[in-house]
């Protein structure tokens, strides 16, 4: 609910920072605009996707409509209420529709469609205003003094036992914008800023092991650590270093060392962002930053990037040499580990691989770890001479006429619903060349074996011309 609608919270992020009278460029007129979009753009956005994920553009529009209720019935920014009630809006519709469904007499359709929605719409509303609202209002003030409490006792740099690891299990999207973000929405609107929004996306703890691979890796890993070191760091694409770590899993201490130290001078500094950084690059942090938090900030990423770097040297140092190429342990990272091990298997329709025309390599974002998935099977695909389109996309932008979706294998089953008559190939870990390889040969076999079926017709279709 949250991904598809980053770019508004940006957006409003970037609203906050220049034209607040203690923004970047002062003005009284544009910053007019930072209340209405905190309190009714952004949660009627996120209900209005959750409507639409349950019961399509009617279940949007009646989340949209319920999650008025919570908007009004609260003081707050209602982002956990948008995202309790927009999907019960879409799900009343769907019933709904489901119960009359070859029922109403035709001519009637849109009168029944049309009062429906809205008779539905009216009825969750009120029910959001009088029951839900409050409760979340509740809620939201319970972790409110959950995390002040945390705060006061110096323990929340503590939070990156958990985050750290939940990354490198590609859990950070859900990490960052399913639990950081809202809460730091409303604490931003609040205070004008929260350390929330930094917690998960601080690129140092992932620069400063990408530059111990640099300085002490070997073989293949130390020569693209500089590369992906570049990607991570200035695009924002944290996705490149986690089979790093997942190469070598005791370095897992190096980052949670890092994210602690980033999250503890953040406190130390009372500093923090205006909006979510996404993605996670230093130009998206630097841009979301207040100025009296600025020094804050980049204390915090050079802190937690040199912490990480010093934790990984003295690991990767005392750690016991194999002469195995960490090129190799880096290709073979997700194998190493049962949890992680690649399960990719074909699900889904069965389609011609000769007739191929459309992979598409798929995220909940549709950036970062299929951005980078998509451009290794795009150039292993036009190495091969394959004219088929390689593209990465979120999974609830999938297009209907697509052949391949590639997707992580916890989200295989999200995709088939969304696409169930393309193929579907599950993987672990987005940069696995093993998958790729395979795929491509696949596709080789059965288009060249199609190309080399059809060319005696075509040249039988090319005498008969002639003649």
């Amino acid at each position: 609910m949250v991904m598809p609608n980053i770019g508004a919270f940006i957006a409003w992020g970037f609203i906050t920072a220049l034209f607040i009278p203690t923004g970047w460029i002062p003005n009284e007129g544009l910053s007019q605009l930072v209340g209405p979009m905190i309190k009714y753009l952004l949660p009627l956005l996120i209900g209005f996707t959750g409507g639409k994920l349950i019961g399509g553009d009617r279940g949007g529009v009646v989340g949209a409509i319920t999650t008025m209720g919570v908007i009004v019935g609260t003081e707050i920014p209602m982002f956990m209420g948008a995202m309790m009630v927009g999907p019960l809006g879409g799900w009343a519709i769907k019933k709904f529709d489901a119960a009359v469904h070859g029922k109403v007499k035709s001519g009637f359709e849109m009168l029944v469609n049309n009062f429906s929605a809205g008779i539905i719409g009216m009825i969750l509303a009120i029910l959001s205003y009088y029951f839900i609202g409050p409760f979340v209002n509740a809620l939201s003030e319970g972790l409110a003094f959950g995390v002040n409490s945390l705060v006061e006792a110096g323990l929340l740099p503590l939070t990156s036992i958990f985050v750290e690891p939940a990354k490198i299990l590609f859990l950070n999207n859900a990490i960052n914008h399913g639990i950081f973000s809202p809460l730091g929405i409303q604490q931003s609107s609040e205070v004008g800023q929260s350390i929330f929004f930094l917690i998960e996306a601080n690129p140092g703890p992932g620069l400063g092991l990408l530059l111990a691979y640099m300085v002490f890796g070997k073989g293949t890993a130390k020569q693209t650590a500089g590369g992906a070191t570049i990607i991570h760091f200035f695009g924002g694409i944290h996705e490149i270093y986690f089979p790093y770590v997942l190469m070598n899993p005791r370095l897992i201490l190096a980052v949670i060392a890092g994210g602690a130290t980033g999250v503890f001078t953040l406190t130390m500094f009372n500093a923090g962002l205006i909006s979510p950084a996404s993605p996670g690059s230093i130009f998206a942090v630097l841009i979301m930053t207040p100025k009296a938090s600025l020094i804050g900030v980049l204390l915090s990423v050079a802190a937690s990037a040199s912490v990480s770097f010093i934790v990984a040297s003295l690991l990767m140092k005392t750690q016991k040499d194999t002469g195995e190429d960490e090129g190799d342990k880096l290709a073979e990272a997700a194998n190493q580990m049962k949890d992680l091990k690649n399960t990719s298997a074909a699900k889904g329709g069965e389609i011609n691989m000769a007739d191929v025309t459309n992979i598409i390599v798929a995220c909940d974002a549709g950036m970062g770890s299929s951005a980078m998935g998509a451009s290794l099977l795009a150039k292993k695909v036009k190495s091969a001479g394959l004219n088929i389109s390689v593209t990465n996309l979120a999974i609830n932008n999938l297009p209907g006429d697509v052949d391949i979706v590639i997707t992580h294998k916890d989200l295989t089953p999200r995709a088939i619903k969304q696409v169930a008559q393309a193929k579907h190939l599950s993987l672990t870990n987005f940069l696995d060349s093993a998958l790729y390889d395979g795929l491509v040969a696949e596709l080789v076999a059965a288009q060249g074996a199609s190309a080399a079926t059809s060319s005696p017709v075509e040249e039988t279709k090319k005498n008969r011309s002639l003649n």
